[in-house]
């Protein structure tokens, strides 16, 4: 599988780190920054490029995932849900891991590097890649709703305010 990865300084060390794992797993990883420490640098740009690069893989047809960090990991999981088709969601431990990709069928992991040990993070990562997305109804109708509301502003049949 394409892994896709951004980080901030934060999560430099981590993110190299984490690298070398995923290539370790038989994983072709795409690093979108940052590649030097810079304590000043901005992390919006590293994670909307790699959310970019899933989006533009899962159009393409190519098996793809997205792992973003910083920090805290916050503002790295809103960056690239700013990307059309990117579904980001905050990990913090095992099930939130799991229940990304079996409920949200989410694309994109983003952990908080000093919020976690490495090897917490890793296996969080580890359980996010290899959860499929079963497709219960529920769940495909859910995210086809956000989908929706992304392209359109609205949810048929659904209540929406306007801004």
């Amino acid at each position: 599988m394409r892994i896709h990865v951004a980080t901030d300084h934060a999560g430099l060390e981590f993110s190299q780190r984490l690298q070398q794992h995923l290539t370790e797993q038989g994983h072709e990883v795409v690093d979108h920054g940052p590649r030097e420490y810079d304590a000043l640098d901005d992390y919006p740009s590293f994670c909307i490029n790699a959310a970019l690069g899933v989006a533009r893989d899962e159009r393409d047809g190519v098996a793809a995932l997205g792992v973003v960090f910083g920090g805290s990991g916050n503002g790295e999981q809103m960056a690239a849900n700013k990307v059309r088709g990117i579904r980001a969601a905050l990990v913090w431990n095992e099930s939130t891991a799991t229940l990304a990709r079996e409920h949200n069928n989410a694309n994109v992991i983003s952990i908080g590097a000093r919020q976690h040990p490495l090897e917490d993070a890793i296996r969080f990562i580890d359980l996010f890649i290899a959860t499929p997305f079963p497709g219960d109804e529920r769940h495909v109708r859910r995210v086809a709703q956000l989908g929706e509301y992304e392209l359109t502003g609205g949810i048929a049949g659904k209540h929406v305010d306007e801004l």
